[in-house]
């Protein structure tokens, strides 16, 4: 018990004294995008770390074990952000799925130009609207399997993906895409 006790102390004066730099060291190694603050990666590697299971062994360097585990914590992060938008038969009829979301069951929904706009849209919205955005019309999860996944309200969810199908719309609308099938 004296080794757990020690640990957390040593853990517990090494954040104290070094948050700062150790929230500058986040922020240095997540890009702009990141919608996790330094602050939020930070906190969860304390939690982790002393919360841990193994806490009966000595740690010998607190600062490389510190800095580790937010190195590993980003790594994670990053991995899980990363999204592959594959131009498989699937991926394909969920884009046409979308697609007549804007436009109801019109030729112009199965349109090539259309298509190619809608998935340069996707990518480029706020990581929170193309997440919700992918798992639910791509992905077919459901509000509720969303929500017991990421612990995010199903009501978010929904307002998210509502607002990400309004700037989606309207980046279509800017493209002169939308207005092509008020003329048909």
């Amino acid at each position: 018990m004296a080794k757990s006790t020690e640990n957390n102390n040593n853990l517990n004066q090494f954040f104290n004294a070094e948050y700062q730099a150790l929230k500058n060291y986040v922020r240095s190694k997540i890009d702009d995008s990141a919608d996790r603050d330094a602050e939020d990666i930070l906190q969860d590697v304390a939690l982790n770390l002393f919360s841990r299971e193994d806490h009966l062994t000595p740690i010998n360097n607190i600062a490389g074990f510190v800095y580790r585990s937010i190195r590993n914590k980003i790594i994670d992060i990053m991995r899980a952000k990363k999204v592959r938008l594959d131009l498989d038969d699937s991926f394909e009829k969920n884009l046409a799925e979308l697609a007549e979301l804007f436009y109801g069951n019109s030729a112009y929904a199965n349109d090539d130009e259309l298509k190619l706009q809608l998935k340069t849209a996707i990518l480029s919205l706020k990581q929170d609207y193309k997440e919700v955005i992918l798992a639910i019309d791509f992905e077919n999860h459901s509000y509720a399997q969303l929500s017991l996944e990421t612990g995010i309200p199903q009501g978010t969810l929904m307002s998210r993906r509502h607002r990400a199908l309004s700037l989606l719309y309207k980046e279509l609308e800017k493209s002169g895409l939308t207005s092509k099938n008020e003329k048909e």
